[in-house]
């Protein structure tokens, strides 16, 4: 029972489904998917880990070097991450966006310093930021870090704060005299995590002794193995999910593992006894997605049109850098308020979904919103500011920029890995991933071009006998709507022409064969 004036607090638990080729995390608020990571045991996670390897060469025009890290593709380094740099590393941690794409300081790097520095051959240490996307190999860069449950470590830095995340002021008082306490090693630094605040000091220091353990190991990996090799690895999602996701907010944890669950109660009980008792065993006999009915939800989250409460949609489409997204009013009708109401509710309740979206689907890159035309000024700005603020509770780094004069909302959202959709999906075999084939029509075209072309290339000879095979559904527009157009062209070139269906073949193939010589003439490449 909630006291009269009280505002409900969310329930929020994790679900975790642990299976030999797939492990799946949801997060539920109140029962609805919010949050969805997918890992596969057999592919490894590069992500956060850190290599030793070689210099392949340098690239002046591209202000990077190619970096072997013993992977198919050489990881790309740009130049002003070579070097550690404290601020990048402190934004990068509190996640916020880095402007000029280092042009800050790339002025202070010039070709000799690194050629001199990083010569082709050289070795160096590098951190794994952005997995390989599409045909790009990895990013990688020279600012170390190693994140623990409160704290993260940053090897080579003398850097100490708190995160910005952290905005209590009196909380930063106190985290700030915390850290100013702890025992930071030589030549490193530290970043007190967002997860930390109202952290007992005893909690922060078990996690730096932690972090101290992992960091001499990496030292010593470092000095004993050759490049390239891979000097440190960040845990399995199982134990991510307790390091990262297991906040105050957070009620429960349930997991259909039993070697996973006191794996993760062992990890937990190091945070706290509260923390180890958040953690639940499922062992229904139903799956375990299927029982918190996240099976349903992940259907209707990936499809490419996405049904609004309010009666609108938003129709995804996504390419290697560019995510586009149309919102549609759909069957709203408006619930009787006036046509810029209605369209500010359709538009509002979208964005909202869009951000939901994003997270679920782990897609990123450029984003573009077309939204449904808004007059008043101060509707776009409502928009905006629901948006904003929706993508607070985003872990990737976003920014988003006031609706256009064009009615489009353009953001960008930090691409750490391969979308949910491109590694889970293959494009359609029938389709070659267009989403679509030609029509009857459009293959009637096809078909009446390439006989009458090979029909006047033997004008000269005697009459020709043409066996054309195609797919069923096109035999039947041939037959139904363009017989007359076929015989007047048998009848032109002096030819005859017998259709044969071919249940087997592709919608979009096709073959000529000459009867007489059984030659064939024309097999299209479409649908092959």
């Amino acid at each position: 029972m909630f006291g009269i004036g009280k505002k409900r607090v969310p329930q929020r638990e994790i679900v975790v489904n642990v299976e030999s080729l797939e492990t799946r995390v949801a997060v539920l608020e109140n029962g609805r998917l919010e949050e969805y990571q997918v890992e596969h045991p057999t592919e490894k996670r590069i992500v956060g880990s850190i290599f030793k390897g070689k210099i392949q060469n340098l690239e002046h025009d591209l202000q990077a070097a190619f970096v072997n890290i013993g992977m198919e593709r050489n990881a790309f380094l740009h130049y002003w991450d070579m070097m550690p740099d404290d601020q990048v590393q402190l934004e990068i941690e509190e996640g916020r966006r880095r402007r000029g794409r280092g042009s800050s300081r790339k002025g202070h790097i010039s070709n000799e310093k690194i050629e001199k520095r990083f010569p082709p051959g050289s070795e160096i240490v590098v951190q794994v930021a952005k997995g390989p996307i599409g045909t790009k190999g990895p990013r990688v860069t020279a600012n170390l870090s190693i994140p623990g449950r409160f704290l993260v470590l940053v090897p080579g830095s003398h850097l100490k704060g708190v995160s910005r995340k952290i905005e209590d002021e009196k909380e930063r008082t106190r985290l700030k005299k915390v850290l100013a306490k702890l025992e930071v090693p030589e030549n490193a630094g530290l970043i007190i995590r967002t997860a930390a605040s109202g952290g007992r000091k005893n909690s922060l220091g078990r996690d730096l002794g932690a972090l101290v353990v992992s960091w001499e190991d990496l030292q010593q990996a470092i000095e004993d193995q050759s490049a390239p090799s891979c000097v440190y690895s960040e845990p399995d999602l199982v134990e991510r999910v307790v390091r990262d996701w297991l906040t105050e907010d957070v009620d429960r944890i349930t997991i259909d593992s039993r070697d996973d669950f006191d794996r993760i109660r062992e990890v937990a009980g190091r945070i706290s006894r509260k923390s180890r008792s958040r953690i639940h065993l499922y062992e229904g006999d139903r799956p375990i997605f299927e029982h918190f009915s996240v099976d349903n939800q992940l259907e209707e989250a990936f499809r490419r049109t996405v049904t609004l409460s309010s009666g609108g949609c938003i129709v995804f489409d996504e390419t290697e850098a560019m995510i586009t997204v149309d919102v549609n009013t759909g069957r709203h009708k408006g619930g009787g308020g006036s046509q810029e109401q209605a369209i500010l509710a359709v538009n509002t309740e979208a964005v909202e979904e869009v951000s939901r979206q994003l997270r679920l689907r782990n897609i990123g890159g450029l984003v573009v919103i077309d939204l449904i035309d808004m007059k008043p000024r101060k509707h776009q700005q409502a928009v905006y500011r629901t948006m904003r603020s929706a993508l607070r509770r985003d872990r990737a780094r976003t920014n988003v920029l006031p609706i256009s004069d064009l009615g489009l909302m353009e953001m960008t959202r930090q691409r750490v890995e391969e979308s949910i959709t491109s590694t889970m999906h293959v494009d359609c075999p029938y389709c070659k991933g267009r989403g679509h084939v030609k029509s009857p029509l459009g293959m009637s075209v096809d078909i009446q071009r390439q006989i009458a072309a090979i029909l006047r290339s033997r004008r000269e000879e005697a009459a020709r006998k043409l066996q054309i095979v195609v797919h069923p559904t096109v035999l039947e527009r041939l037959r139904r709507e363009d017989e007359q157009v076929l015989v007047d062209l048998q009848e032109s070139a002096e030819g005859l022409l017998t259709f044969k269906s071919d249940p087997t073949k592709h919608m979009e193939f096709f073959s000529i064969l000459d009867v007489d010589d059984q030659e064939v003439l024309y097999s299209s490449t479409n649908g092959q």
